[in-house]
């Protein structure tokens, strides 16, 4: 009896592992793998053993999904840093090319899925290469950038380069200059910025494709201020990207 036990508590706990590891409910897991749901429930509450060839074939079949995810997402992030590139113009100031068009900036559905974009985001950790400053990103940052009233109020070519600046996000916190400092005056943000608010001076450039041709024409450049807030915890957060700009000097070709 006692090594019935041992073995269903062994069971059970690979099984929860699993799931932990997959990112998956129960009633997920179940579907998943075409298991009915009551004895998956019976597996992990050791109601039931499980066939020990059970548990070795479903183990071989997750590592082999969690590979795959892995390799989805890694390829996901390389296709994303081919359409990104920081480039430096005359001056010397960095301005990163976003050379892909993906969103419009116009439809309120648009917005939403930007918002779902920037949600692989949150968790992450980039550094300004002027300061080496550590920039966080929170859950907070994709409903701001894309539902914020100064991001309602945007429009036409303005509106499109704050969607397509969504594409950039790494590289914009990376080459970001010039910090300004506010105290935070707000009661809604007395923790989530203690220590105040940041802006910091980034610039980037978009595509322009001709009307008749689809070839590429020339990239406009804008410019914008990335608003971080110094949290209770100590740490900078990205907030926001203001007061996007089309510059007006000469863009390039």
């Amino acid at each position: 009896m006692e090594e019935k036990r041992i073995e269903l508590e062994y069971q059970q706990r690979e099984l929860r592992i699993l799931r932990e590891e997959l990112g998956l409910n129960r009633k997920e897991f179940a579907i998943e793998y075409g298991i009915p749901l009551r004895t998956v429930e019976d597996w992990e509450h050791g109601k039931r053993k499980m066939p020990d060839y059970v548990l070795r074939l479903l183990v071989y079949k997750a590592k082999i999904d969690i590979l795959a995810q892995k390799n989805k997402e890694e390829q996901a992030e390389k296709t994303k840093s081919k359409n990104v590139n920081i480039i430096v113009d005359s001056d010397g100031t960095k301005i990163v090319l976003i050379n892909d068009i993906r969103f419009k900036g116009k439809k309120r559905e648009e917005w939403k899925e930007i918002e779902k974009y920037l949600v692989e985001y949150v968790g992450r950790c980039y550094e300004i290469e002027e300061s080496a400053e550590k920039i966080y990103i929170d859950t907070d940052f994709p409903d701001e950038f894309a539902n914020s009233e100064s991001r309602i109020a945007l429009k036409g070519p303005v509106s499109k380069a704050k969607a397509n600046a969504s594409q950039g996000i790494p590289e914009l916190i990376q080459i970001a200059t010039k910090d300004t400092f506010a105290e935070n005056d707000k009661e809604k943000h007395k923790k989530d910025a203690k220590f105040g608010w940041y802006r910091y001076d980034v610039r980037f450039a978009l595509p322009v494709y001709d009307d008749k041709s689809g070839e590429l024409a020339r990239y406009n450049i804008f410019s914008a201020k990335m608003l971080v807030r110094h949290a209770e915890d100590g740490k900078k957060y990205l907030y926001d990207f203001l007061r996007i700009k089309k510059e007006t000097g000469s863009p390039l070709e």
